[in-house]
């Protein structure tokens, strides 16, 4: 796939970092030229083999490229192992000032072998949580496939991560335009687009299931009951679920902050991902969240509501979320959210 776009004019400029364990095989015909760690090609990309911290690895090809030893990059595509754990990746472009500074994270692709997804979700709780977290899932190797297994497998990654589109890759062909520009900005249009990022129409409140009309992202079977009774039991993604809240009323700030608190001292290490667009009380526009695991990305302050619908909205993905914590949690923020409302109203 990397061998595909690297050669479109929609990613001339751009740098791969290849994890060390990594084995993707760059043609040699894309070889022009080697400088320590970094080969540059003849699309006029960049590529670097990670051999420390990924940190690091950016940091010097940001530096490189400002002082013109490298050509000039406007993305960088990290390529990691099919073992590796998205989190880490996530928390260091979140935490890390320079690299905040000098980088925005645009999206999460998880490619997903049609052939071996149900076996390798079932044994490895890093396929699982990869595609969870995923803001775009490319489905390969669906040739090899008949039409109800890719089906059986398009719904159970449905069921784990609503949201994100299913994308069929052939031979590694893609369109550049259904992989870029998952984020929140969108460097295209120069602006914040929540909707498109935040989906929460595709998810499920707390105990509910979704309606076949929010089965937006491809085609398959719609989910009638829910999805773990299709398969064997005590699979991995049977402890996720991929969830959603809508608070119609201004939320007190300091009931926000002790909700948050409250969520992730429980449940902090489970929350895979949590995204949200916040209506806070007394604030002429609201703020973007977005966490993964317990690591909050500093929120956005939106310059305007992106429609008219003023409500809040969170969706969140999380391993181990019973109906009934989370109905409680969502309650709590409905209900003292709605007493502030009332005239003469209050919060016990």
């Amino acid at each position: 796939m990397l061998n595909h776009l690297l050669r479109l004019p929609a990613l001339a400029r751009v740098a791969v970092i290849i994890n060390e364990f990594g084995k993707i095989g760059l043609d040699h015909e894309l070889v022009e030229a080697t400088t320590e760690n970094v080969t540059l090609l003849e699309s006029g990309c960049v590529c670097c083999t990670v051999r420390g911290d990924l940190s690091r690895a950016l940091g010097s090809l940001f530096a490189r490229r400002l002082t013109g030893e490298i050509p000039a990059f406007d993305r960088v595509v990290i390529e990691t192992t099919g073992l590796a754990d998205p989190a880490p990746i996530l928390h260091t472009l979140m935490t890390d000032r320079l690299l905040s500074y000098a980088f925005q994270l645009d999206g999460v692709i998880a490619t997903v072998d049609a052939a071996a997804a149900s076996a390798t979700l079932d044994t490895q709780m890093e396929a699982v949580k990869q595609a969870a977290v995923a803001d775009r899932i490319l489905l390969t190797k669906t040739d090899l496939v008949d039409a109800t297994s890719r089906q059986a497998i398009e719904a159970r990654l449905r069921a784990l991560n609503p949201a994100a589109p299913i994308i069929h890759a052939h031979n590694g062909v893609v369109d550049p335009v259904d992989v870029l520009n998952a984020g929140l900005y969108n460097p295209l249009t120069k602006s914040i687009d929540v909707q498109n990022w935040l989906k929460a129409e595709a998810y499920s409140a707390p105990g509910g299931r979704r309606s076949p009309h929010q089965q937006t992202n491809a085609p398959g079977p719609e989910l009638a009951s829910p999805p773990h009774h299709r398969y064997r039991e005590n699979r991995h993604d049977d402890r996720i679920s991929a969830v959603a809240c809508t608070v119609d009323n201004p939320i007190p700030p300091e009931l926000f902050d002790t909700w948050l608190e409250i969520l992730m001292m429980l449940r902090g290490p489970n929350i895979l991902r949590l995204k949200g667009i916040i209506h806070v009380e007394g604030a002429p526009a609201p703020f973007v969240i977005h966490a993964v695991q317990h690591i909050f990305h500093p929120p956005v302050i939106l310059s305007d509501w992106p429609s008219d619908d003023r409500r809040s909205r969170i969706v969140m993905i999380g391993r181990d979320l019973t109906d009934e914590f989370l109905k409680r949690g969502f309650d709590l923020l409905r209900s003292s959210a709605a007493v502030r409302d009332e005239p003469n109203g209050a919060v016990a």
